[in-house]
């Protein structure tokens, strides 16, 4: 079955969670929106008056499941590629770890949209820069120190233990998305973190992950998804 991925053609933004998943697992899929009409028909879905249509991407087409957010998507995935554990406690802990994850993702976001997506970054710069200094000092080292403690008690291969799940590649975009974004504020905590980085580097060096770093199909980090990089923020 080829999968149906649909999000925004021009970010990584939540969808990059579900791509390195389907990547690693080397699922067929088509990422929609990027290709002719793509996004004309994701926004059809979407408008659907009957049905269960999606609230907003990424969703997932699987056959004819349509599947929406970010941790549901994974959930489904987890479980048949591998990528979770096959207990029902453990997919549930997974699937835990992963809205643990939602919630960073949006903190992260609201770094430099303190105010809300509908204003412009330029509109509220300073409410960003006491977010952005809040969200270092506090919520860094309370999220990341979490799952820096879950690696070491699991033994430091994976986060649940000796096996790779979907949570490890989402911790991978967390560290690639705050260098990224914070460069100097993220070098002078990777050393609370060394758990963490080390993490980073191995998923990064997987054989399919590597081929899609290196591919076009990953999109380079820019300032119009959820980690983006103003000089101002990170000091």
């Amino acid at each position: 079955m080829k999968y149906e991925l649909y999000y925004w053609p021009e970010i990584q933004g939540r969808g990059e969670y579900v791509r390195l998943a389907l990547e690693e697992a080397g699922a067929a899929y088509i990422d929609v929106a990027r290709g002719a009409r793509g996004t004309s028909a994701m926004m059809k879905m979407m408008d659907a008056h009957g049905g269960t249509p999606p609230f907003a991407p990424p969703f997932l087409k699987a056959g004819k499941l349509v599947i929406g957010q970010t941790a549901n998507i994974l959930l489904y995935l987890g479980a048949r590629h591998g990528l979770a554990p096959k207990t029902e406690a453990g997919k549930l802990w997974v699937h835990q770890l992963q809205l643990t994850i939602t919630d960073l993702v949006t903190e992260i976001h609201d770094t430099h949209h303190p105010l809300g997506p509908s204003m412009y970054y330029e509109d509220q710069k300073a409410p960003a820069k006491k977010r952005t200094a809040e969200f270092w000092d506090e919520r860094v080292p309370k999220y990341l120190g979490y799952f820096e403690e879950l690696l070491a008690g699991n033994g430091g291969a994976y986060v649940t233990g000796r096996r790779l799940t979907y949570v490890d590649l989402s911790l991978f975009q967390i560290v690639d998305g705050l260098r990224y974004a914070f460069p100097k504020r993220m070098k002078a905590f990777e050393g609370n973190i060394p758990g963490l980085v080390d993490l980073h580097d191995r998923i990064a060096a997987r054989p399919n992950i590597k081929a899609y770093l290196e591919s076009e199909r990953r999109i380079p980090f820019n300032e119009q998804g959820i980690f983006r990089r103003y000089k101002e923020l990170d000091n």
